[in-house]
Parts: structure tokens; C-alpha cells; sequence
């Protein structure tokens, strides 16, 4: 009368590849991650490198750039810190991971 009649559906051709399931309900979420590699994760390793190789590569009388903005002319390096001079007479002690940037020689005294 008022209800009608409800019917099963038949099974669609299933398999690997087809069908509902199978290894095609995953190809988004693997192709997402994918995406988000080149797109994110690789680059920010590449960063993480070469700031490493940067703070391998610190010397005396290299100019720098810190995390917090101040400029200076190294003058000591240790294994875990930095002394730079900011000012004539003025020395600093920060971590050697706060350095930032590599500046070309001759940059301070030129500001």
C-alpha cells in the first residue's frame, strides 16, 4: 500500500582494482601523502641541511645574522656557542643554533 517494496542490490565486480574497496579507495590519501612530501618534508630537510652545514662552517671574522636580529662578527666558536662582537669593545655568547644567516664580509661595516 504505502510502503514500497525494498530489493537487494547484486555485488558489482569486485576485485583488486574495482568495485568498492580494493586498493583504488586508496589512492587519494596515498597520493596526499605524496603530495604533502615534495611539497613540505623535502624542502624543509633540505633547509635543515644546509643551515647544519652553515653552523659546521662558522669561523672567525664571519659575519652573521641571529635569530633575534643582531648583527656581529664572530670571534670565538665553540662546539655549542658563538661569541660575536656586536659593537667595538662589545661581545656576545649566544648558541650556535640562534645564528641564522651567513653575511658577505664586509657587510657590517658597511651599515
Amino acid at each position: 500500500m504505502f510502503i514500497s517494496n525494498a530489493y537487494a542490490q547484486s555485488a558489482g565486480a569486485g576485485g583488486v582494482f574495482g568495485g568498492d574497496g580494493g586498493l583504488m579507495s586508496f589512492l587519494p590519501l596515498v597520493l596526499m601523502f605524496v603530495v604533502l612530501y615534495f611539497l613540505m618534508l623535502r624542502p624543509q630537510m633540505k633547509r635543515q641541511k644546509e643551515q647544519k652545514a652553515m653552523m659546521d662552517a662558522l669561523a672567525k671574522n664571519d659575519e652573521v645574522i641571529t635569530s633575534g636580529g643582531i648583527l656581529g662578527k664572530v670571534v670565538k666558536v665553540t662546539e655549542a656557542y658563538v661569541t660575536l662582537e656586536v659593537s667595538e669593545g662589545t661581545e656576545i655568547v649566544v648558541q650556535k643554533i640562534a645564528v641564522t644567516m651567513l653575511l658577505p664580509k664586509g657587510t657590517i661595516k658597511a651599515i
